[in-house]
């Protein structure tokens, strides 16, 4: 009857669940259609809902479809086919990367070096990839009483250079709480226009965000020759932007 196949269906969106779903009889295998679906179930909240998941179900079964990787939340679909680095989401311009699980673009640093994580709110370091404590050379590397003093180097190592990433994601943070600010003066009356002051706030952003990642490639990478150019580079752009 309609009332029985309007409460299942609606049961089935509600529990994400409708995709593939079938009839409720064990024996039949038969799949409801969306015509079908749209046409018993009067709720306009839930066909909402259905077609939501008709979308995700269609981006997660396209290889060139992925949703934008916006951490505060973004729904639009982008087509990795011919986005390289630097491309941003059309909507809030948040940056990806499609080579690997991290969230956002994280040049100079490569995929490789951002398997390495670090908990924002416990410092706990970890592997990206199988989830467990992270080490100098991801490995029982302070087990070998030959290597502690290696070890004891090699931690203070990074601990320096995570100490300088985490600072310029701290200060990158704010450059986005100071635009939102300058944002919502911009909007009020009789305020003559801040354009020039955003465009500030965006240029200390994305430097803020070159700077983090640019303490991961440095950790991992150790040629002298190629990172004394590097750290200068490096050393330049942080004058800058401090002054920013």
């Amino acid at each position: 009857s309609q009332p029985c196949w309007s409460e299942y269906l609606t049961t089935r969106i509600e529990q994400n669940m409708v995709i593939n779903c079938t009839c409720p009889i064990s024996e039949c295998r038969a799949q409801p259609t969306a015509a079908f679906i749209c046409s018993i179930v009067s709720s306009e909240e839930v066909i909402a809902k259905y077609e939501k998941a008709l979308l995700r179900g269609y981006v997660e079964c396209c290889s060139n479809l992925t949703w934008c990787t916006n951490p505060q939340g973004c729904d639009q679909i982008l087509l990795k086919d011919g986005l390289g680095y630097g491309a941003a989401c059309s909507k809030c311009s948040w940056i990806s990367c499609f080579n690997c699980n991290f969230p956002e673009a994280h040049y100079p640093a490569s995929c490789s070096h951002m398997s390495h994580m670090t908990c924002a709110k416990c410092n706990h370091g970890f592997c990206w990839r199988c989830l467990k404590p992270w080490r100098p050379t991801h490995k029982d590397y302070y087990n070998c009483s030959a290597k502690v003093s290696k070890a004891a180097w090699q931690e203070k190592r990074f601990q320096d250079y995570n100490e300088r990433c985490t600072f310029h994601h701290h200060a990158r943070e704010f450059a986005m709480s100071l635009r939102n600010r300058v944002s919502s003066i911009s909007e009020m009356p009789k305020i003559r226009t801040l354009t020039f002051v955003l465009d500030a706030c965006k240029v200390l952003e994305q430097a803020r965000k070159v700077l983090a990642y640019s303490c991961v490639y440095s950790y991992y990478n150790q040629d002298t020759e190629i990172m004394d150019i590097v750290e200068q580079q490096t050393e330049s752009l942080e004058l800058h932007t401090n002054a920013l």
